[in-house]
Parts: structure tokens; C-alpha cells; sequence
């Protein structure tokens, strides 16, 4: 069942800002060069089965991190508990996932991912960072499903504006992968119902 209010939208258990429908996005890469990889006060958030999962294929996509990352992760764990008691990715300098590395254009990629594109593992990188710039918290009753807007995804606000592409279809994939195909149907019909409210 699909719940509407001024604000937000509900969908089974999940809580969605209208920005998630409004807000224009498409990643632009070649100029925030993967700067969500490095901004922030700690790292990606992780849940326990991610953790798992990077730790067994850490031996396959390690070839992809600089010796200095390795070295951090080696000694700080493959996840860690940070200030507010969250399982996140390790940090470089606390500041750099330590699972990047800059490729031949100055831009940060993801090692997982890297090695999820070259066929070695399955598993691409975590929900959370597939998901971002939308954020997700969750309660004991339902998940809030916001945008967080930050200045270093402005290039990817004007992108998304010049092409006319909302912000739920950019992130099309992870939010299905977050919460399967009929979830998203019932929000591309909440879409289209918010379209025509606003003809």
C-alpha cells in the first residue's frame, strides 16, 4: 500500500522523501572525481553480511588498493565500529575509504567494484555506496529513504538537471537491489502520481 502526505511517501515499510521523486541527479564523475569516497566523518556504512563478504573476497580484489591501503586494512580490520556505534569501511588518514584507489584520470574508484566488473567476484561494493547520494535509516518499524544534498555532488545536480533525470531513476538498480522489482514498480507508480498532481 502506497501512503501519500505533503512531505513524503510511504511504501510498505519504508518512509520516502519527496525529494527522492523531485530532485534531478545523475552522477558526474569526470568532475567530483569520487569525491564521496573521501568526504565524511567515517566510512561507508557496512551491514554485517557485507562485512563478511568483503573480508572473503578481500584476497581477490586486494591487488587493486595502493600497498598503504592494504597496510590499513591489514592492521584496522576489514569493517570497523565508528563514533556513533556504526559498522563502516576502514578509513586512510581518517578521511579515504580505504577500499579506492585513483585511476589513470585522478578519479577515486572502488576496488570492489573494480574487481565485481572484471568478473572475479559477485558482489559489487556496498548497498550504501551504490545507493548514494539517497540515505537510508533504519527504525524497528520502517526505513527512512532520504536525499542527502551536498555541495560535492553539485556537478552531478547540474548533470541530472540538464538531462531531466530524477533522482529514483538514476538509482534505479541499487534501490531495486535494496528492496526488489515490485517495490520499485509501486514507487514509479507514486511517481507518476506526483507528476500529474504537479501538471
Amino acid at each position: 500500500m502506497t501512503v501519500f502526505d505533503s512531505t513524503m511517501i510511504e511504501i510498505g515499510r519504508t518512509i520516502i522523501s519527496r525529494d527522492v521523486f523531485e530532485k534531478k541527479f545523475v552522477c558526474d564523475l569526470l568532475k567530483c572525481k569520487g569525491a564521496c569516497c573521501v568526504e565524511g566523518d567515517s566510512g561507508a556504512p557496512l551491514t554485517q553480511e557485507e562485512a563478511k563478504i568483503i573480508e572473503r573476497d578481500y584476497p581477490k580484489f586486494k591487488k587493486y588498493l595502493p600497498e598503504k591501503h592494504q597496510e590499513v586494512i591489514e592492521d584496522q580490520g576489514f569493517s570497523m565500529i565508528d563514533d556513533d556505534g556504526d559498522l563502516v569501511t576502514p578509513l586512510v588518514n581518517k578521511k579515504q575509504c580505504a577500499y579506492t584507489f585513483y585511476d589513470e584520470k585522478g578519479i577515486l574508484k572502488c576496488g570492489i567494484e573494480k574487481a565485481f566488473f572484471e568478473g572475479e567476484i559477485t558482489f559489487r561494493k556496498p548497498v550504501s555506496c551504490h545507493l548514494f547520494p539517497i540515505r537510508i535509516t533504519e527504525y524497528k518499524r520502517f526505513d527512512a529513504v532520504n536525499y542527502e544534498e551536498l555541495d560535492i555532488c553539485k556537478p552531478g545536480v547540474a548533470c541530472g538537471e540538464a538531462l531531466q533525470v530524477p533522482l529514483y531513476k538514476f538509482l534505479k538498480e541499487p534501490l531495486i537491489r535494496k528492496y526488489g522489482e515490485n517495490w520499485y514498480k509501486e514507487l514509479k507508480i507514486a511517481a507518476g502520481y506526483l507528476e500529474e498532481k504537479q501538471d
